[in-house]
């Protein structure tokens, strides 16, 4: 115990400067605060507008060039940059190479990626190529556990850094318990939960005319996310989106920092929820209602840690369900859980065994970050979260510092895909979980969110 506490401690005290190097050991701290970023945005579909619209509030930043090949997307993004009177960047939209395109006319400094998937992948590795320093790539990193090591080693030669844009580490209430976590509050971590609980057969399907239903069309015949994401939902078996659970999780418990994934084993229910939802609203008669979906309704996943704690992960798209992400952090001394909005801290709470409503502990807690650039966020997508990820993105390269969220980080996050998979497939089978830092992770320091900068 006393080691534990010595340990947390230190992780109270620590500057966010500590550990501060690049992948590749290079020099860092080089860049000056107040210098403009090139930024170039690949994928100006939903997600990539949100991204811009974030990065059109900075003065920062110069976006220098644009690219989406979806021409209903592009005529969006027009209209945004229309409606803020900003003169349009350079364009490129012709043909699926477009994005090779601007990286080798434009050079940026640093690129955003929101693109489908199957696309993060080889548009990261691109952008590392031509010399990119900085990309910031939503998620998920890649759709095999080779993709993952591809990018890890890829960033460690070109000393380059590559951050997963995910928000959800930057909820606020999600902060204020790291921060409570921070202070021992919970005391000794032992157990953790969270997931994807979010209702998405509004987002799987449409009509090929508005984003969100109504219609059952899905691919070629439906716009927007249901173009491609669903396919995945028809392909694959497995935790398909684990970063909004895992992220904060892995930032609780120090992973790659002190601790790290070492076991995975992953379950799956049955699928019925895609195919009833095909047959009320387009007809047992509809082409879609004989499409076999091999997700499984309900993806339940557990991850051992080195440090001793557990994790359990629940991916539930496919059913009708209320939007939660299930966390519940749970220590020697008391636990937070989100879905009943709930504190309990041991001789501390009101009443024993009762529990405390959350609001009052997360005020007390408040994170430095959220008190100091509240006002910023106002307004930005999610409550938000998209001003943080992007503030932490957009001032690591403006100072030639790593990501607060680095490469190691997405590899672990996202792999969770591909290793439930294979867990499922082999009915529910223990795998062994990869250590993307080859050993690193025993010596480096926590980096997140230690202040009220980034």
């Amino acid at each position: 115990m006393g080691k534990n506490m010595d340990r947390r401690q230190f992780v109270r005290n620590i500057s966010f400067a500590t550990g501060a190097a690049l992948v590749g050991g290079a020099p860092v701290g080089t860049g000056a605060a107040d210098r403009k970023v090139r930024v170039a945005l690949i994928g100006t579909g939903l997600r990539g507008q949100v991204h811009l619209r974030v990065l059109m509030k900075r003065n920062d930043v110069d976006i220098v060039a644009i690219c989406d090949i979806d021409e209903r997307m592009m005529e969006r993004t027009r209209e945004i940059f229309r409606k803020s009177g900003r003169t349009m960047p350079a364009v490129y939209s012709t043909g699926p190479d477009a994005w090779r395109d601007l990286l080798s006319k434009e050079k940026p400094d640093a690129v955003v990626i929101s693109t489908p998937w199957e696309w993060h992948k080889p548009m990261v590795l691109g952008s590392l190529d031509a010399g990119v320093r900085y990309v910031g790539v939503e998620v998920v990193l890649g759709i095999t556990l080779d993709d993952h090591w591809d990018v890890v080693k890829a960033a460690e030669k070109h000393q380059a850094h590559v951050m997963m844009m995910e928000n959800v580490c930057y909820r606020r209430d999600v902060m204020a318990v790291l921060n409570m976590v921070r202070q021992d509050v919970f005391g000794e971590l032992v157990h953790l939960q969270g997931g994807y609980q979010h209702d998405l057969r509004e987002v799987k399907f449409n009509d090929g005319k508005a984003v969100r239903g109504p219609g059952v069309e899905f691919g070629e015949k439906a716009f927007s996310e249901a173009r491609w994401r669903t396919q995945h939902s028809v392909d694959r078996n497995g935790d398909l989106y684990p970063t909004h659970g895992i992220g904060p999780i892995a930032h609780y418990i120090n992973i790659n920092r002190g601790n790290r994934f070492t076991t995975l084993s992953s379950f799956s229910s049955k699928s019925r929820g895609l195919h009833e939802y095909i047959v009320e609203k387009g007809g047992a008669g509809h082409p879609n209602a004989s499409v076999s979906f091999k997700l499984g309704d309900i993806v339940t996943t557990q991850i051992g840690c080195a440090n001793g704690e557990t994790i359990l992960l629940q991916h539930d798209t496919n059913l009708p369900r209320p939007y939660s992400l299930g966390f519940r952090v749970q220590g020697t001394k008391g636990l937070w859980m989100d879905v009943n909005k709930g504190i309990y801290v041991e001789g501390k709470s009101a009443k024993p065994h009762e529990w405390d409503d959350q609001a009052e502990w997360l005020r007390k807690y408040d994170h430095p970050l959220w008190k100091k650039w509240e006002v910023s966020a106002s307004g930005t997508g999610h409550g938000g979260m998209d001003f943080f990820v992007m503030h932490a993105f957009i001032e690591s390269a403006k100072r030639n510092l790593p990501t607060p969220l680095d490469v190691y980080d997405a590899a672990a996050w996202s792999a969770i895909t591909p290793l439930s998979e294979r867990s499922i497939r082999k009915g529910g089978s223990v795998v062994a979980f990869p250590d993307f830092t080859r050993g690193k992770w025993k010596d480096r320091k926590p980096v997140f969110a230690m202040n009220d900068e980034y």
